[in-house]
């Protein structure tokens, strides 16, 4: 029965840990997002956390489109001088972020000086990692949308960056919506495993669990 117990205990635990992190995340993150472009401060540079441009089904992806025009609005508002895309620059014709971000913010009339492109920020925590350890950038606006932002300020908070992030809006009731929530409620236990360097427990499996969102 004792044991019985212990396991119902242990259960109960791992169930409601994964609840405990999403709401520390949103907590830590809370006075460092930003909705109102006005409200923004400025800062040197906007680190632009990438996604695929078109969907499985070939549609433009909600998700890339209001980040570009996210990023866009900070740089053009003056509220950044110079933008770091971070994202999966292989080979993939669906997975060349960088690239095809850089192409779209440069037709948008972005200079090509002011854009760097990181093509190893595979997962997001590779980009947080590698804009300071790479790139030295520790003081900087993240742009992508709020459910990433909370998960992405709290691991640049942890490492001791001077982070915000400015909110890339979304299709808020959209089943792509829904799917990248119930997905963020998974990714976030992983960021802690990140952080406390505990990734090489699942690095052979790293390529393939694209943290894109």
């Amino acid at each position: 029965m004792k044991l019985i117990n212990f396991l119902f205990k242990v259960i109960i635990f791992i169930f409601l840990l994964p609840f405990f992190i999403y709401i520390v995340m949103n907590i830590v993150s809370y006075d460092k997002i930003y909705n109102d472009i006005d409200k923004v401060p400025t800062k040197q540079t906007a680190l632009l956390l990438g996604t695929t441009k078109y969907t499985v089904k070939h549609e433009v992806n909600p998700f890339y489109k209001y980040r570009i025009k996210a990023v866009i609005e900070l740089y053009e508002k003056g509220k950044v001088k110079n933008i770091l895309i971070s994202g999966d620059g292989s080979s993939d014709r669906y997975y060349h972020e960088t690239a095809t971000m850089k192409k779209d913010l440069i037709e948008n009339g972005i200079k090509p000086n002011d854009i760097k492109t990181d093509k190893k920020g595979i997962r997001t925590f590779d980009s947080i990692e590698r804009a300071k350890d790479i790139y030295g950038i520790d003081d900087y606006i993240i742009v992508s949308q709020k459910f990433h932002l909370q998960r992405a300020i709290f691991l640049a908070t942890a490492r001791g960056d001077k982070a915000i992030g400015f909110v890339a809006p979304e299709d808020d009731g959209s089943q792509a919506s829904k799917n990248m929530i119930v997905r963020e409620f998974f990714a976030r236990p992983i960021a802690l495993l990140d952080l406390f360097g505990l990734s090489k427990l699942y690095e052979p499996w790293k390529k393939n669990f694209k943290d894109k969102f």
